[in-house]
């Protein structure tokens, strides 16, 4: 699988994503990601930190320049814990538990988030405001409660299933209630 063609994937993955959930500064996009799925292999099976870098190296600059975090998903070794950047687990108030994820245990994304990153923290879940799975990681648990599918171009980052999700506030009320149209 040529590196190249994971960016540019990735690229549009994320910039579909942005278009369409319209997400605040320092909204949370959490990202699970399976680097085995995308070169055609079984979860879990052949993690690969050149191609997680490269996921990284293309995602960390547009998500700077939207004035948002990223929230990387561990694997299910680390009970999907999340690598942050310290100032998301300031702002959001998140509680830090103690671990280093690696290729074996957390996943090559996580791995290369942890090398990447400014201040890597792990925390153990967050509500993040929009997300990305990439290999079918589920990434569910760590969104708001009400995630809204965002059906884009792109259904694939390489061989692996892409799904994403930005997420709305719940509507609440009962046949009296109004909502506006822009949920």
């Amino acid at each position: 699988m040529e590196l190249t063609q994971i960016a540019s994937q990735i690229r549009e993955a994320i910039n579909g994503l942005l278009n369409v959930a319209k997400l605040k500064p320092k909204n949370i996009i959490v990202i699970g990601c399976s680097t085995s799925e995308i070169v055609g292999e079984k979860i879990g099976t052949s993690s690969n930190l050149e191609l997680a870098s490269t996921i990284l190296l293309e995602t960390l600059p547009i998500i700077k320049a939207n004035n948002l975090f990223i929230a990387i998903q561990c694997c299910e070794h680390l009970n999907r814990a999340l690598v942050v950047e310290e100032e998301c687990a300031d702002e959001y108030n998140l509680e830090l538990v103690t671990v280093v994820p690696h290729e074996k245990a957390g996943g090559a994304l996580a791995a290369a988030a942890v090398a990447l990153f400014y201040n890597p923290v792990v925390v153990e879940n967050i509500s993040a405001h929009a997300g990305i799975d990439i290999g079918d990681t589920f990434i569910g648990m760590h969104l708001k409660p009400v995630a809204v599918p965002v059906r884009l171009n792109i259904n694939s980052i390489g061989k692996a299933h892409l799904t994403v999700a930005r997420t709305r506030p719940k509507l609440i009320g009962g046949e009296r209630a109004r909502y506006t149209k822009s949920l």
